[in-house]
């Protein structure tokens, strides 16, 4: 577990993913906050990825040796209730942000295992998507949002010679609707079953 030394161990830097990145203190010594009634002590340290420069602040509770509690930004993770073969290629891709054209193919591998998932299995992804729209699967902002990035940049690409590789501008855009894709269809619903027993068991308890 992360403690808040001069360097801070965690499995990836949450900016460029890079696998057991280097982040250094910037900082000689801890800073101490408190809130306005003098409670809630935390104490914090910003560190710097060496490989792409960004920072990440860390913060502990109540004493500097202790783990850490806090992390901006948090590191992302991709929530188990994403069928397994989606999840693999969206943690891929999280992962892979440095190499943005990887990052792309493995979002769009990502959404179309979503979309088989749910029996959409037949024509291009973009096709498959404007179906799963057309049926009221999805909402007509997330079927622009979804021809509003490139997500299916590899095909682009063997239509047109010329077009550009994507940054990892394009692949930030690409994971954050991949990974909105993946909260509509499955993690939303997982979370009001589960709230819809929690009140069935809560109801059942008081009877």
């Amino acid at each position: 577990m992360a403690v808040l030394a001069q360097q801070l161990v965690i499995s990836r830097c949450p900016h460029c993913g890079v696998d057991s990145p280097t982040l250094e203190s910037i900082l000689s010594n801890p800073i101490e906050t408190y809130n306005v009634e003098g409670a809630n002590l935390r104490y914090w340290r910003v560190y710097r990825c060496v490989r792409c420069g960004s920072l990440v602040t860390a913060a502990t509770r109540g004493h500097i040796s202790s783990p850490v509690t806090e992390i901006y930004p948090a590191p992302i993770l991709v929530d188990d209730a994403i069928p397994n073969i989606a999840r693999a290629y969206l943690t891929q891709a999280i992962n892979s942000i440095n190499a943005p054209a990887g990052a792309v193919m493995l979002c769009a591998s990502s959404v179309d295992a979503m979309l088989k998932e749910k029996g959409y299995v037949k024509g291009s992804l973009y096709a498959r998507i404007d179906q799963a729209n057309k049926d009221h699967l999805i909402t007509d902002g997330m079927k622009e949002w979804a021809h509003e990035i490139r997500l299916d940049a590899n095909d682009q690409r063997h239509a047109d010679q010329n077009a550009i590789l994507p940054s990892i501008t394009d692949a930030q855009r690409v994971i954050k609707f991949t990974q909105a894709f993946g909260e509509f269809l499955f993690v939303l619903p997982a979370r009001i079953e589960r709230g819809k027993a929690d009140a069935l068991s809560s109801a059942n308890k008081n009877l």
